[in-house]
């Protein structure tokens, strides 16, 4: 809702049954949006594809005194005959006027004189619309009062990127959003496809461009219940969405390159690394779970194709509006980009007349968006409504939502990456499943539990053995260092080395979980307010770079937890030697590792008698079963952890009770009863031969502390 609605939803909703009522209640709407505006706001102009309020308040105003008074009422006199061209847009048929890059240039009339050209045009206006009105002034008075609404919605679009020139950065109204509640996870509806018909019913005022009404063949297709949330919208940019050509088409990525686009329109990020966002309401922080928007279209491809999906057409988009199937913020958030090129429906013919020039001329080099964005006036789009803008604007209130080939039924959003590695890792011989993708909400809980079992000595061991040697990690560590967490989870152990370094300045935790993430990181930033937390969203093992906090300063790399060993030896090497390259010279890298010992103490560890390790092993079948529609029976799998003494490490599998064929991602995978999937490996060091494949990536060991039985090490590596 914008921000006056509150102030006239009354006089609407008691007016709407009358022409003049419905006249002085969009009239009166525009007055409020202007009325938080000095004069000095009202007439200028921040780029050319904006004007200035006083002009969209006069021009609108002329469009009733063009197209109704002068026509239909008998002696009626223009206000000001220069308004003609001062405020005539583009209508070709009625003269010259006043080009649309200059409008900011006209300081008069004052604002106190467009003021009384709409008081003026209001009053003649109540005289026509108190008498017999015609089916044509009904007309055109609905066209009026449709315009205007537009002009409205333009109105706030051209303030806000106004006021984000400034450097004061004022806020149009002091009322910010209030705070959501996290994004649901995203989910596609499916749609059968077939002949459906489209466009706007004859009954119900509609655009011209909004018919004729007529069939269209749709193949079928799956539309996201919700839209595209800037906290995705992250994820894009840390997986180097703004750099990487093969998201974007030619035109886009022109566009790119020449305007330096790198975030949309109006995210700002500081110098600690954290984004924020310019709206009405001024600079707020950049709130994960709210839609994106002021994103052009060739930014929404480039997510779409980055996301393994596409945008949808026009007609996919207004058969599933009207589908009552359980769509989210169809409406009134942001306009939805489209795949569809503006152009006129099958057996569109533009009036006779300057108003046959209001839509069918633009019906070229443009996209069309759907839906209605909160700066949409109450009540005016419609499932038929067709907004149009060009591919690479971006002021507007716009963002997207995701489409993909295939009916499906209703279903969770399917991430590429994931099923691609899930797929290669089940084709494989022996089958394998990446360890990384354990930890979805649930697997993080139950990992959280195995950490407390009796069996499991690992996390235990490993923050007493912190407690203790913490002062002789944070001698180490220099003023105003930047500490990298990789793969921070709950960042529980960061505390205990945070507590001793007082002189650290930035804290940058890096994990793959955005949920688990944005935890760690709101709980950071509450018990230690005046340490920089610039959290990175990203796979740790392949790091773009540094987050802006860190660049410059001096880095310590964290990464406790003896996640090192889930790494095959040469893979560890490799993310060790990208952690080196990452932190750069001199840094220092603290890395916890479990120590080798004896089958009796290990087996246990893997394997425990309540069972949480095996649920946790299961849950990667479940997670599955829910993201990429797998068929997997958890109780046709056993979970099994072994010793592999010749590699000196834990194994984690999933045995086959059965022959059988699980589908996954619409793919079969066919098991023999006693095959396994090897889910995990947890390697146990000597360490001696820590030291030494750590010296391959380029370390050097500076000290190591290694705890009594069950031994557990920490080795403090320097490039």
């Amino acid at each position: 809702m914008s921000p006056d609605d509150t102030l006239v939803l009354t006089s609407v909703a008691e007016a709407a049954d009358t022409p003049l009522g419905r006249y002085r209640a969009v009239r009166e709407r525009t007055e409020a949006l202007a009325a938080p505006l000095s004069p000095e706001d009202q007439a200028a102009q921040s780029m050319p594809d904006a004007s200035p309020t006083k002009w969209h308040r006069g021009h609108t105003t002329w469009f009733f005194e063009t197209f109704l008074l002068t026509p239909y009422v008998s002696g009626y006199k223009p206000y000001d005959p220069a308004f003609g061209y001062v405020f005539n847009s583009y209508y070709e048929a009625l003269g010259p006027r006043q080009p649309r890059p200059q409008r900011g240039l006209l300081t008069r009339p004052s604002c106190v004189e467009v003021g009384a050209y709409r008081r003026h045009v209001d009053a003649a206006m109540a005289r026509l619309l108190s008498g017999a009105l015609s089916p044509e002034i009904l007309e055109r008075l609905d066209l009026g009062l449709a315009h205007e609404e537009q002009h409205q919605e333009l109105l706030l679009m051209d303030i806000q990127h106004l006021f984000a020139q400034s450097p004061l950065y004022p806020a149009y109204r002091e009322r910010p959003d209030p705070p959501r509640p996290p994004a649901p996870a995203l989910g596609f509806v499916g749609f059968e496809g077939g002949l459906a018909t489209i466009g706007a019913e004859e009954r119900a005022f509609a655009f011209d461009n909004e018919r004729p009404r007529h069939r269209v063949f749709l193949e079928p297709f799956r539309l996201a219940d919700r839209l595209t949330t800037n906290g995705e919208w992250l994820g894009f940019m840390e997986d180097g969405g703004y750099e990487r050509p093969e998201f974007w088409l030619s035109d886009g990525w022109a566009a790119v390159q020449e305007q330096g686009w790198r975030a949309p329109l109006y995210w700002r990020q500081d110098e600690d690394g954290a984004w924020s966002v310019f709206g009405l309401a001024g600079g707020r922080p950049l709130d994960p779970a709210a839609p994106v928007t002021h994103v052009s279209y060739y930014e929404a491809a480039a997510f779409a194709t980055w996301a393994g999906a596409r945008l949808p057409t026009e007609a996919e988009w207004e058969v599933a509006a009207r589908s009552d199937r359980g769509l989210r913020q169809m409406s009134g958030e942001a306009w939805q980009w489209t795949a569809s090129a503006y152009a006129a429906y099958p057996g569109f013919r533009p009036g006779a007349g300057a108003l046959g020039e209001y839509n069918g001329k633009f019906m070229v080099n443009q996209m069309v968006l759907r839906g209605g964005a909160a700066g949409t006036p109450p009540g005016h789009a419609r499932a038929s409504y067709r907004n149009f803008f060009h591919p690479a604007q971006r002021w507007m209130f716009s963002g997207l939502r995701l489409a993909r080939d295939g009916a499906g039924g209703r279903e969770k959003a399917m991430d590429a990456g994931f099923r691609d590695d899930v797929l290669t890792g089940l084709g494989a011989d022996p089958k394998t499943l990446p360890s990384k993708y354990f930890y979805d909400a649930e697997g993080s809980r139950l990992f959280e539990e195995i950490t407390v079992l009796p069996e499991y000595y690992p996390t235990r061991t490993e923050t007493a053995l912190l407690r203790r040697i913490a002062p002789e990690i944070a001698a180490r560590i220099p003023d105003g260092a930047a500490m990298i967490e990789f793969g921070s989870g709950a960042s529980t152990k960061t505390r205990i080395v945070l507590d001793a370094t007082p002189q650290l300045a930035v804290y940058a935790p890096m994990d793959i979980s955005a949920s688990a993430l944005d935890a760690a990181a709101a709980a950071i930033r509450a018990d230690y307010p005046k340490l920089t937390v610039a959290p990175a969203l990203g796979d740790f093992t392949h790091p773009l770079g540094l987050p802006p906090a860190a660049r410059g300063r001096p880095t310590v790399g964290f990464f406790p937890g003896s996640t090192i060993g889930n790494f095959p030896t040469d893979e560890a090497i490799a993310f060790l030697t990208a952690a080196r390259e990452l932190l750069g010279p001199g840094a220092l890298f603290v890395v916890g590792a479990d120590i080798a010992k004896g089958e009796d103490v290990l087996i246990p560890a893997y394997d425990d008698a309540a069972g949480v390790t095996a649920a946790f092993n299961k849950n990667l079948l479940v997670r599955i079963n829910r993201e990429l529609e797998g068929t997997f029976d958890l109780d046709a799998f056993a979970h099994k952890a072994v010793w592999n003494a010749a590699e000196s490490r834990i194994e984690m599998h999933l045995v086959s009770l059965r022959d059988q064929t699980v589908q996954v991602a619409g793919k079969p995978i066919a098991f023999a009863a006693g095959e396994t999937i090897h889910t995990e490996n947890s390697c146990k060091y000597d360490p001696d031969a820590f030291a030494a494949m750590s010296e391959k990536a380029g370390w050097r060991v500076e000290a190591r502390w290694i705890s009594e039985a069950p031994a557990f090490g920490v080795f403090a590596l320097r490039s």
